[in-house]
């Protein structure tokens, strides 16, 4: 007889949990757990997420501020999730020039002069700082030396121009 009462309070309990999750799935306020598959690190053996790492790394958090909100050192940090840190920095350094071309590209003169010096080695002349190197001549040079330098100048511009 108990048995049989067990059996059906646990049939009961079955059918109330399948009515609150429906056929779609939990209802909306509901608590579900998620499993993430994580790596254990460290000698406390702590569960580290790698996509965690990944994440607090793409919003640039330095090495130190993640390892201590996962509670582990540096040291084990990098060790075990060096890929994960270099994805997430590599995101972020990628999110972030698609920004300022974005703002670059609406007009913002600042961001245009900045990615202009950055990106394309411009300075305030204009000019590219490759023009920047010094003339290849001194002022007690032979006349015919002088017109042999500014001509071999000339056809290393033009051969950097052609390729």
């Amino acid at each position: 007889m108990a048995k049989e009462r067990i059996a059906e309070q646990n049939a009961a309990l079955e059918a109330e949990r399948k009515s609150k999750l429906g056929k779609r799935g939990p209802a909306t306020g509901h608590t579900v757990e998620i499993i993430k598959l994580a790596k254990v690190v460290g000698r406390n053996k702590v569960p580290v997420v790698p996509e965690d790492v990944e994440h607090m790394a793409q919003l640039g958090c330095t090495d130190n501020e993640i390892a201590k909100f996962l509670g582990i050192t540096d040291h084990a940090l990098r060790r075990h999730f060096n890929d994960q840190l270099l994805d997430g920095r590599h995101r972020l350094r990628t999110s972030l020039r698609q920004a300022q071309i974005r703002v670059a590209l609406e007009g913002q003169p600042t961001m245009l002069v900045w990615l202009g010096k950055n990106l394309l080695s411009q300075n305030e002349n204009g000019q590219g700082n490759d023009e920047n190197r010094p003339l290849p001549w001194t002022d007690d040079m032979p006349e015919e030396s002088i017109e042999e330098d500014i001509l071999d100048v000339v056809d290393e511009d033009q051969d950097e121009e052609s390729v």
